[in-house]
């Protein structure tokens, strides 16, 4: 069966990017709501705070129950759980609640959603076979690229017909997320029977959470750092969104080439992609140097995120993977949100050095420890 022909895949498909679309509408929608409601811009920012923060708390706790009720049982429960808080806060700010309850309320949906990324993830591995993983990894990243864009975009728009309604769509979004997550999986997944209990030494995933994190801390330098990147070269303010652009568009060209091959791939390659681009974007080689390095990190982002994301299934026991996904989508977003940092107090020339000490730090583990190749299955696997 071809992964285009594969319904199950997609309906999969439809229900997480519905469940990724909150996260990315919220930076934008809590801070039109809380300037709408109490003039301060500056709460948004700290209720986006507090939901990232509950995220990354709650990921591995809430990521770990629903391994114990299976991810087609708790992914919907958690989803309405999210959308209730969703509302709950809408609500909250409609009434003038004081700006501590708000603080209070957006703990509930930020410490449900942290492991729906995780659960999804597991979901996937019951969904389809192994052979078609990593295209189906490859392929999702591309549309997650969508997402990312649209959901500032949709909250922009949304904004235009009342304050709440971002806040609405937010809700609905988890609602029809939950209505799509697949109750029968199409292809059952390839384990070893009797190692769900395994366990594997911390030192086994160092390697693939190093990889992780690689991706959120040079990322971030980018996609947190592009109006600095062009005032360097003297350009215009609205010159910033053609790095975005780039990144976007070579992450999307990078992705179809990973899904096109089909294959794990050897994640060493795409971290010295990782390593070159990183030390062109702070050598600071003009616009040349600047797009090209831009180009070479966004095209090894997403083979690097799925060639980790197979290992890391290959080696989390069966009934533990929700939560170690989980792990890992918290780890890559402390890696972004310790890049943030980066740029915002250091040097400009300086900040995507740590990116390539991470990378070259992941590629050091791999070498000692070496990917095992597709199709070899281990007591682990």
């Amino acid at each position: 069966m071809s992964l285009f022909t594969h319904r199950a895949y997609w309906r999969w498909s439809a229900g997480v990017q519905f469940a990724r679309l909150p996260a990315t509408m919220a930076p934008l929608a809590f801070t039109l709501l809380t300037t709408a409601t109490t003039g301060s811009y500056r709460l948004g920012g700290v209720l986006m705070s507090v939901y990232v923060v509950a995220e990354m708390a709650g990921a591995v706790p809430v990521g770990r129950l629903i391994d114990r009720v299976g991810p087609a049982r708790g992914l919907p429960a958690l989803l309405v759980l999210t959308a209730a808080g969703f509302g709950v806060l809408a609500l909250a700010a409609a009434a003038d609640a004081p700006n501590a309850v708000l603080l209070g309320l957006v703990l509930l949906p930020g410490a449900t959603a942290g492991a729906l990324s995780g659960g999804f993830r597991t979901l996937l591995a019951d969904t389809v076979d192994d052979t078609m993983l990593p295209r189906a990894i490859s392929v999702d990243a591309m549309i997650l690229e969508g997402v990312l864009i649209g959901g500032p975009a949709l909250v922009a728009l949304l904004d235009l017909a009342g304050t709440f309604v971002p806040l609405a769509a937010m809700t609905a979004a988890c609602v029809a997320a939950a209505v799509l997550v697949p109750r029968r999986t199409g292809e059952p997944d390839r384990g070893e029977s009797g190692t769900e209990n395994v366990r594997v030494p911390l030192s086994a995933y160092l390697p693939w959470l190093g990889c992780a994190f690689t991706v959120g801390l040079l990322l971030s330098t980018i996609e947190v750092a592009p109006l600095p990147l062009v005032q360097r070269l003297g350009a215009p303010d609205t010159a910033a969104p053609v790095v975005i652009a780039v990144l976007s568009g070579a992450s999307i060209v990078g992705s179809a080439l990973y899904a096109w091959r089909g294959k794990t791939g050897d994640s060493r390659l795409f971290l010295g992609g990782f390593i070159v681009g990183g030390l062109a974007l702070a050598a600071d080689l003009g616009w040349p140097g600047l797009i090209v390095s831009v180009a070479v990190i966004g095209a090894c982002t997403g083979p690097l995120v799925a060639a980790t994301s197979v290992n890391l299934q290959r080696m989390l026991p069966k009934n533990r993977r929700s939560a170690g996904f989980s792990l890992s989508f918290t780890v890559q977003a402390a890696g972004f949100g310790l890049g943030s940092l980066a740029v915002g107090v250091l040097p400009l020339w300086l900040a995507p050095l740590f990116g390539v000490f991470a990378a070259a730090i992941a590629g050091g583990m791999l070498v000692v420890k070496p990917a095992r190749p597709i199709g070899t299955m281990s007591v682990t696997s």
